[in-house]
């Protein structure tokens, strides 16, 4: 197809799927009516936080204000509701200050007020309230540990809830009285509101007996006080039959399968055939690289389970276990596997990129791969299973001149890939 551009036409549905999900376009048509007999106080937290207080300003009929919490370099022109920028995806004192300062202000409502509390992913590192007898130092450490244990994050935020004076809708009962309407951005695979940023406020349903097992399940260890909390039980979540709930509501606004349709309608302008594969994938990312990799050989060798022109399109969050000390990011050891995998297959493109703009704590949202990005590497001494081996995607991509850097996009639904087999 003489036609078209693949590099383009890649960088143009990443480019959809981000849009889809952005605060301004998802969030309007969910807020409810202002209180006629109290007021509406804004709470949140997440990489979208911010845009989502945007959104939230230039929609509401009435007064308002509040205060969320995002990411460093994620923040918006707000007038009326504070934004603090914080630490991700290790947590901070200005996100913990920023944490307090939010359970103060909630303090004291009245069952005449609401409270719009906006919800994205990233939450659980920028809401960093630590439970009592817990120091932030020690979440900070337990964090770093479940960051390179390749633990799930629903796992991750299993944890993460029972460490803390905030999370696992701690933050919902320091409202009641009040009317809480929780409005999501889904990072997390089958976009379960609770685990969404720690479900601040949200009942539990998971318990201290399962966040110790998986903290033995990746061989983390917590000091002895942090391991009373959970062996004792004084770690507990508040749970789904909790009656201060009753009042409450949430809403999913923004979902990884919205992002994977926007950018399949672009394939389909293009004349590609679009096939979603799924909008929850998890695993290892290597892993999930190399299954990409044999599926993409199916089809370009055997025209199976797919007729080429096609793109084969995915959503979820991969983990990476760090074992080597290259710089990484989940999307770009995926598309190093899948290069190692293919070893250079004609005619197969992919990219790969986190849709909030940034692949783990680097500064790219992830990568690009060319059928020659193999060899290329090693005309310049790049070696591309030694690099994987070392967790250094980001290295071997940024060497080829390939990383797809946007800056903070402001939402956050996870992983985007999309492999064009021509």
């Amino acid at each position: 197809m003489p036609d078209i551009n693949p590099r383009q036409l890649l960088l143009d549905m990443y480019a959809a799927a981000v849009g889809a999900v952005s605060a301004d376009k998802c969030l309007p048509a969910f807020l409810p009516k202002p209180s006629p007999n109290g007021r509406t106080l804004v709470i949140g937290a997440g990489k979208g936080a911010a845009a989502m207080a945007k959104a939230v300003e230039d929609h509401w009929e009435g007064e308002i204000g509040g205060l969320v919490v995002t990411r460093y370099g994620h923040g918006a022109d707000c007038r009326k509701i504070e934004v603090v920028e914080a630490a991700h995806p290790v947590p901070d004192e200005a996100g913990r200050r920023a944490a307090g300062r939010m359970m103060e202000m909630v303090q004291g409502l009245t069952e005449n007020d609401l409270v719009l509390c906006l919800i994205s992913g990233g939450g659980s590192a920028l809401l960093a309230l630590p439970g009592e007898g817990i120091t932030l130092e020690q979440k900070q450490a337990v964090n770093k540990a479940l960051l390179k244990s390749g633990a799930n994050i629903s796992e991750m935020n299993c944890v993460r809830k029972h460490f803390s004076a905030i999370k696992g809708g701690r933050l919902a009962l320091a409202c009641a009285p009040a009317r809480v309407v929780t409005l999501l951005i889904s990072d997390v695979p089958g976009d379960d509101p609770g685990v969404i940023a720690s479900g601040p406020t949200l009942p539990d349903p998971t318990t201290c007996e399962q966040a110790l097992a998986i903290l033995r399940k990746y061989g983390i260890e917590v000091p002895d006080n942090m391991l009373q909390t959970l062996t004792s039980g004084a770690g507990e979540t508040p749970k789904p039959d909790d009656p201060r709930f009753a009042r409450n509501s949430h809403h999913v606004i923004a979902t990884a399968q919205q992002a994977l349709e926007a950018a399949a309608d672009v394939a389909r302008a293009a004349g590609i055939t679009p096939c979603i594969l799924s909008d929850e994938m998890e695993g290892e990312a290597r892993d999930v690289g190399m299954v990409h990799a044999a599926l993409a050989r199916q089809v370009a060798l055997r025209g199976q389970p797919f007729q080429k022109p096609c793109v084969i399109i995915s959503g979820g969050e991969t983990t990476v276990t760090v074992r080597g000390k290259g710089r990484g990011g989940r999307n770009a050891e995926f598309l190093l596997s899948f290069a190692t995998a293919l070893n250079g297959l004609p005619d197969v493109h992919a990219i790969a990129c986190d849709t909030d703009g940034i692949d783990g704590s680097e500064d790219n949202a992830g990568a690009i791969y060319q059928p020659d990005s193999v060899s290329r590497a090693e005309q310049l001494g790049k070696r591309a299973r030694a690099m994987l081996d070392n967790n250094d995607g980001y290295g071997f991509f940024d060497a080829l001149g390939d990383l797809v850097v946007t800056g903070p996009t402001r939402t956050n639904v996870n992983d985007f890939r999309a492999i064009l087999i021509l």
